[in-house]
């Protein structure tokens, strides 16, 4: 299926071209090498119908401008790899979300089961996979108009009202705020306008898809202008379940910002700003995928636990897109926060303030058994979290100096309740058949803990660059940052019975052994602080005009922490106080980049190669030393990712634009010797070391306590990525408008990469290829109408792929979206 897709992605660039006939259009920034969007507001002058003048004009090349180091600068003019998206291209090409830039951005994945669990990785890094832990940080800072988003679920809010987004590769850490080891995702939206204006966009599709964007931006008086922009998104799930007769994981978004800016003088802006978005949808359900041996005995393997309660699932074929999931799912999420930016030119430089608050509420019900079966039957971890950030920097210039130094500060506060409550069928599942207490469903039925957590989060930071211009040709840029973290955390799991009994350590017979197996109480306060300096240098050389090298050495660190989500217990029960903490991780990167531009700066070409070594990777692991088996968190050994990316755009006219990104991406863990083993090793008998016994798969066979991974790829991260496309067009008249019709291409193709920490046969994602197609008419005024398609060769890939609990070898997953197709029609004011 992957070399049809492809074969097909040629065919369609080919239909393009043949399509419209002779090259004819300028379209902006369709790739992250750095070529702009087309001015939204620029009128369009179509050449003459057909003319060779036309078809061969050279095209006008705009300077892309960035802020990736918190200062105006042209995107060539940066010694750093980062790829620039504008609004219109995230609008053209359905890029509404964080998730939806990893098509656009080979680099940058995303992946969520859920808004809490969700994870933003850049070459490989970021935050560990498919965990969340509300004790550490994430690797990737997302920052929205200089405003630092904690949570990565916070992040998974529709995109409104965009301008530009620039993601950062590579440590940012002597520039942003909190933990961009692995990089950064920069979001700047319009900023309120002192000339009226106004935009609305309105999207239709199958699925039962419906979009709807509006702007409107003025001034209230001759220092003062608003802006306020909303965005509403729905459509129907793309799995059906049986059980509830619903379409599920469905999109539910709605979104709404506003803007009030005071400029009394061109050396002086206040902005305030307000934004609040809400999600509500069925969600997230997985379907059945596979089964595979684990080294459980085959009569405590999923066949035969399903035979013995007379279950069978709905369908064995993923792309069958039918569950039957029986227990209450929601993903509700609400984000908001007000922000106010002061931007004063003093003295030689510019002064910019920053204070802002947040908030993300998170409301979920969960199936975590993955069954129809009534295992489990209440899940959920409804959380609070609050955040507060204060940034002051000054940037300055004097003669060949440029610099940059401010002061950071963050807290944040988070306070979860979670609840799990088994049902009827949970005694013949998780007791071993030889009990008899696993024919009574009273056992375990009712079982229920309660799970309380808190974290608080105190973060001061000094951070600055200075960049000296040796020469004409030469710059060198040392960056320093000096950081305080402190956390203190609370875990409290209380655990009844199905009698509302409380089940207490210690308590003794049969019945409250099973339960304990299941649950077992546990209360800890956990605290932690440290103080580290991080540092980066740089040195760039413009070889000529539109030839920029550079090379990049640097040392940080990603925050330590605490773990929030139970740690194991010692032989009395007791939380084993060893594994409370996680030491920061200690990162060594080296980068070598190169940003040309040729044949009249219609060919960009930028390149950059790096490795990143890390030291006491933070990760789940099973450590022997303390005495215990379960997983959990804490410090890993060794990571290296090391690779090659480039970002290629070309305007051979102002008819044509194409692109390709491309990534290589060599993700290893250099020493790992306490994993948590793969399904296939799991299960067993228990033994220490971590030498296996018998085969792979073998049902009663003795399991390793832990496995050594050292030298397998990590989890998430395929070898090779890229995104690639074309857009052409032509002068055209349509609705009494002058215009330009174009059709696009826009494609993205990743290669196998594992979805469990530890790889495991039955869990590796098979490479895929995904092509989006467009088709429309717009004109300089702001009107453009364009049909849609989405997957359009309706490949079936995956998402994610999940082991549930237990070491049944049941393995479940998200399956991609299947082909969708709409119209969408814009209008500006």
């Amino acid at each position: 299926m992957r070399d049809a897709t492809f074969a097909g992605s040629v065919l369609a660039l080919t239909a393009a071209a043949a399509l419209w006939g002779a090259p004819s259009l300028a379209w902006a920034q369709i790739s992250g090498a750095g070529q702009p969007d087309r001015a939204e507001d620029a009128a369009v002058q179509p050449a003459a119908s057909g003319g060779p003048a036309a078809s061969d004009a050279v095209p006008e090349v705009e300077t892309v401008v960035v802020t990736a180091r918190r200062r105006d600068e042209a995107l060539q003019d940066v010694p750093v790899a980062v790829s620039v998206l504008g609004g219109l291209r995230l609008d053209e090409t359905g890029s509404f979300n964080v998730a939806r830039l990893t098509q656009l951005s080979p680099s940058l994945t995303f992946y969520s089961s859920n808004p809490r669990n969700s994870a933003a990785n850049i070459r490989g890094l970021g935050a560990p996979f498919g965990l969340t832990n509300d004790g550490i940080e994430q690797g990737v800072g997302f920052y929205v108009d200089d405003v630092y988003y904690a949570r990565a679920a916070s992040s998974t809010f529709d995109f409104l009202d965009v301008q530009q987004i620039e993601i950062l590769r590579g440590p940012q850490g002597t520039l942003y705020g909190k933990n961009t080891t692995a990089g950064a995702v920069n979001i700047t939206t319009r900023a309120p306008s002192f000339d009226f204006e106004g935009r609305a966009e309105v999207t239709v599709g199958s699925l039962g898809f419906q979009q709807a964007k509006a702007s409107v931006s003025g001034p209230l008086s001759q220092t003062l202008a608003a802006r306020v922009a909303v965005s509403t998104t729905s459509r129907q799930g793309t799995i059906y379940n049986v059980t509830t007769r619903n379409q599920i994981n469905e999109l539910d978004n709605l979104g709404i910002r506003a803007q009030l800016l005071f400029k009394p003088s061109d050396t002086f802006e206040l902005t305030l700003a307000a934004d609040y978005n809400r999600q509500n949808p069925e969600c997230c359900g997985t379907v059945f995928v596979r089964t595979g041996a684990t080294q459980r005995p085959l009569n405590r393997q999923y066949a035969a636990l399903a035979a013995a309660q007379n279950y069978t699932v709905v369908s064995t074929n993923p792309f069958d897109r039918l569950t039957d999931i029986d227990a209450s799912i929601n993903a509700g999420n609400e984000i908001g926060g007000v922000s106010l930016r002061i931007v004063w030119d003093v003295g030689p430089g510019t002064l910019t303030a920053v204070t802002a608050w947040r908030y993300w509420d998170w409301l979920p019900e969960n199936d975590r058994d993955f069954t129809g079966l009534p295992i489990i039957t209440n899940s959920q971890n409804p959380s609070q979290h609050s955040q507060y950030t204060q940034e002051l920097r000054y940037n300055g210039w004097s003669g060949s100096i440029d610099y940059v130094a401010g002061l950071f500060a963050f807290y944040q506060k988070i306070d979860t309740q979670g609840v799990e409550r088994h049902g009827p069928a949970s005694s013949r599942w998780n007791i071993a058949p030889a009990n008899v207490l696993s024919n009574d469903p009273s056992v375990l039925n009712g079982l229920t803990a309660f799970n309380r957590q808190s974290l608080s989060n105190t973060s001061v930071a000094l951070f600055g660059q200075i960049s000296w211009q040796a020469s004409e040709r030469l710059t060198a840029q040392i960056g320093l940052r000096l950081n305080y973290d402190e956390k203190s955390g609370l875990f409290d799991r209380t655990v009844v019975d199905g009698t509302g009994t409380l089940v207490l350590l210690g308590q003794t017979g049969a019945r409250r052994a099973a339960q304990l197996a299941i649950f077992a109480p546990q209360f800890y306060e956990p605290t932690f602080d440290d103080v580290n300096v991080s540092y980066d240098l740089t040195a760039s050389y413009r070889f000529t005009p539109d030839v920029l090298g550079y090379v990049t050495l640097a040392r940080t660190f990603k925050s330590g922490g605490i773990n929030q989500n139970g740690v194991p217990t010692d032989a009395a029960g007791l939380p084993a106080l060893g594994a409370q903490t996680i030491r920061p991780e200690e990162l060594d990167h080296y980068e070598a980049g190169l940003k040309t531009q040729f044949d009249g700066r219609r060919v960009t070409l930028n390149l950059a190669l790096f490795r990143t070594d890390i030291t006491d990777y933070q990760a789940v692991v099973t450590n022997g030393q303390l005495g215990v088996l379960r997983g959990y968190l804490a410090n890993a050994g060794g990571v290296r990712t090391q690779g090659v990316e480039a970002d290629l755009s070309w305007r051979p006219s102002q008819q044509w634009n194409l692109y390709l990104n491309g990534a290589w991406t060599d993700a290893t863990y250099t020493r790992f010797t306490d994993a948590p083993c793969p399904p296939e090793l799991s299960g067993g008998t228990t033994v220490t070391g971590t030498q296996v016994p018998g085969a792979p798969g073998t049902p009663g066979a003795l399991s390793p306590a832990n496995c050594d991974i050292s030298g397998q790829r990590l989890p998430g991260v395929s070898e090779w990525a890229f995104s690639y496309g074309v857009e052409y067009n032509r002068p055209a008249r349509f609705l009494a408008r002058d215009g330009e019709a174009y059709v696009g291409f826009d494609g993205v193709y990743r290669s196998e990469f594992s979805s469990n920490p530890s790889p495991s046969a039955y869990t590796w994602i098979d490479g895929y290829a995904l092509a989006n197609i467009r088709v429309g008419f717009r004109t300089g005024d702001g009107f453009d109408v364009f049909a849609w398609v989405r997957n359009a060769f309706d490949e079936d890939c995956f998402e994610l792929l999940n082991v549930p609990g237990g070491n049944t070898g049941l393995i479940t997953g998200q399956p991609g979206d299947p082909r969708i197709w709409g119209v969408t029609v814009k209008a500006a004011l």
